[in-house]
C-alpha cells in the first residue's frame, strides 16, 4: 500500500473528477484571497483609529498634549516652587524694606535727641563760664528786687547809737532776700537792734549781714550760691519800716560803705 505526503505549502491535494467520456478532470484547488479576513480587517482598523486619535489628529491630540503642556506649565513642580519662591522673595523685600525704615527713624530720634542733649550741654557750658567768669571777678548781685534805697552808710539818727553802719533796702514784707554771692552761713538768730539777722562769710572773709528779716531760710554751716534766697524782708528790731539792711565787713572786721563796695562788684545799688 502506498503512502501520501500532505503537501508542504499546505494546499489541498488536486482530486480527479470522472469526465462523461470515462477519463478524469482535474480540479484545480481554490486558491487563498491574499486580503485578509474580516477579523483582520477591523484589528487593523481599530490600531488605525487609535493611531489616529494618538497622532494622527493634529487639531486634537496635539492640542490636547498641548494644552496639557500649558496647563502643566502653571502647575508643575517646577513653575510652582518658582512662584513660592518669588512670593518668598517677595516678603523678605518688603521686611527689609520695614526694617531699613524703622532702623532710619530710629537713627533720626537718636540724631535729633543727640543735637538736643548737646544743645543743653552747650547752654550748661556757657551758663558754668559765665558763673565761673563772674566768681573770677568776685561780681555781686544786688539783695532783693523792688525796693528804694531809705537809710544810707554814715547817717547820724536817734536810730543808731552812733551813725548808720549799712545800707537799707526798703520793700514790702515778706520780699525775699537773696544771697549777693557765694559763701558760707556762719550765724543766724536774734540780734538785738539788728532783729533776725544772718551772717555769710564769702571766700574772701568779707562777711554780709543781713538784718531785721521777717524769716531766716538759712541756717549756720549752710553752703549758699549766689542769687539762692536766705530769708524775708521784714521790720523786726529797731527799724520804722519793713527792708534788708546790709553791712559789708572785710575780713570780719569793721563795717565800710556798702554802696562803693556793691559797684566794686559790679552792680550799682
Amino acid at each position: 500500500m502506498g503512502s501520501h505526503r500532505a503537501d508542504p505549502r499546505g494546499h489541498t491535494a488536486a482530486t480527479a473528477t470522472p469526465s462523461p467520456g470515462g477519463r478524469r478532470k482535474a480540479v484545480r484547488p481554490k486558491r487563498r484571497s491574499p486580503l485578509p479576513g474580516v477579523p483582520a480587517l477591523i484589528g487593523v482598523a481599530a490600531v488605525l483609529a487609535a493611531g489616529a486619535g494618538a497622532i494622527g489628529l493634529d487639531g486634537g491630540g496635539t492640542a490636547l498634549a498641548g494644552a496639557h503642556t500649558t496647563v502643566n506649565n502653571g502647575t508643575d513642580a517646577f513653575a510652582f516652587a518658582g512662584t513660592g519662591r518669588q512670593r518668598a522673595v517677595s516678603r523678605d523685600t518688603d521686611r527689609q524694606a520695614i526694617a531699613a525704615s524703622t532702623n532710619s527713624t530710629l537713627k533720626a530720634e537718636a540724631e535729633a535727641m543727640g543735637e538736643q542733649r548737646n544743645a543743653a550741654l552747650t547752654s550748661l557750658a556757657h551758663s558754668a563760664e559765665k558763673r565761673a567768669n563772674q566768681i573770677a571777678k568776685n561780681l555781686w548781685i544786688l539783695p532783693t528786687t523792688g525796693y528804694h534805697l531809705t537809710g544810707r552808710f554814715g547817717m547820724v539818727s536817734g536810730l543808731w547809737s552812733t551813725f548808720h553802719t549799712g545800707l537799707d533796702f526798703a520793700a514790702p514784707t515778706g520780699t525775699p532776700i537773696y544771697a549777693i554771692a557765694d559763701g558760707v552761713i556762719t550765724s543766724t538768730g536774734w540780734d538785738g537792734p539788728y532783729g533776725n539777722k544772718t551772717v555769710e562769710t564769702l571766700e574772701d572773709g568779707t562777711e554780709i549781714w543781713y538784718a531785721h528779716q521777717s524769716a531766716i531760710g538759712v541756717q549756720a554751716g549752710d553752703d549758699v550760691h549766689q542769687g539762692e534766697q536766705i530769708g524775708n524782708i521784714g521790720s523786726t528790731g529797731n527799724t520804722t519800716g519793713p527792708h534788708v539792711h546790709i553791712e559789708v565787713r572785710p575780713g570780719g572786721g569793721d563795717p565800710v560803705d556798702p554802696y562803693p563796695a556793691f559797684i566794686a562788684h559790679g552792680v550799682t545799688p
